[in-house]
């Protein structure tokens, strides 16, 4: 019986992932098109995947624009202590047990309730500004870059609510960006999320559905993230990079022979040779360190 539920119980995981996928490329394919200016033609079957927290900037992205909405008295310093709490628990921590994953998701579907759709994606653009633009990566940030420049496309693949990821590719001159999607009627956020977190094999799944959708060839594709909760996604690209990685994703990194970045030291990081971090087959075509938060109980 055991053997059984187990089964059962990874086939509502599996499709669970495929509904969050699904809606992360429907949203994507909703956002506004970027004007990225290239400097030679498009390499239209391969792309770059980063994901967004500690890797594309420093911290967790929700949390700075928490930190921005609780600024603006949209929730208690008190509400803001426990989101934080339960977000690095569940994201920073890398625990995927169901209870963290269901509080993790709770706390997100709290956090968009009842509010406006256009109000918060307005709010996201000036917290982007205050709090989030001096936290990039610069190495990251020239990662994609070079990317872009050999004719690429590349996504942010990130658990952070689309809205927002559709910020950060937008101003980092990115081309687009799957996050997770929460349900909206009539323009207000119902409390509800279509399919789930866009986290773990998730990820993985949307990339293959945006390889499938654009044509890509997943081989000549490659993929960057900070965590061993994305070696899903790292596996189904040709050419993987673990940027600013934590212990587990180092280890796994060291013994499948994938590249390393750190940008988190004083060593000249953002100095990269383009051969292996296009990849073969693309070159062939054409918090500060990890946040803590520690609440002392006397």
């Amino acid at each position: 019986m055991a053997g059984k539920r187990d089964v059962e119980s990874d086939r509502l995981a599996e499709l669970a992932g495929e509904a969050s996928a699904e809606a992360a490329i429907q949203a994507a394919a909703m956002a506004p098109e970027l004007e990225t200016a290239l400097t030679v033609p498009p390499d239209l079957t391969a792309a770059a995947f980063f994901d967004v927290d500690n890797t594309m900037m420093m911290g967790a992205s929700i949390f700075h624009f928490a930190r921005g909405l609780a600024a603006r008295k949209y929730f208690s310093s008190s509400d803001l202590a426990g989101f934080v709490w339960q977000q690095l628990k569940f994201r920073v921590g890398g625990r995927e047990d169901p209870e963290s994953v269901k509080a993790s998701r709770e706390q997100a579907l709290s956090f968009v309730s009842g509010r406006s759709v256009a109000e918060l994606v307005s709010l996201g653009e000036e917290i982007y500004d205050e709090l989030m633009a001096d936290r990039i990566w610069k190495g990251t940030q020239a990662l994609a870059q070079m990317h872009l420049d050999a004719g690429q496309r590349v996504w942010l693949v990130t658990a952070t609510p689309v809205e927002l990821a559709q910020i950060i590719a937008r101003r980092l001159g990115l081309t687009g960006a799957l996050g997770t999607v929460s349900e909206s009627e009539n323009g207000i956020y119902t409390g509800r999320l279509v399919g789930d977190l866009l986290h773990g094999k998730a990820k993985a799944q949307a990339v293959r559905s945006l390889a499938a959708k654009e044509g890509l060839d997943l081989r000549r594709c490659t993929a960057y993230s900070d965590s061993s909760n994305d070696v899903p996604m790292l596996s189904v690209v040709g050419t993987a990079v673990a940027v600013n990685p934590d212990s587990q994703l180092r280890e796994v990194s060291r013994r499948k022979g994938w590249e390393i970045r750190d940008f988190r030291t004083g060593r000249k990081a953002a100095k990269i040779g383009v051969p292996s971090v296009l990849g073969a087959g693309a070159l062939a075509g054409a918090v500060a360190a990890t946040m803590a938060y520690r609440r002392r109980v006397k």
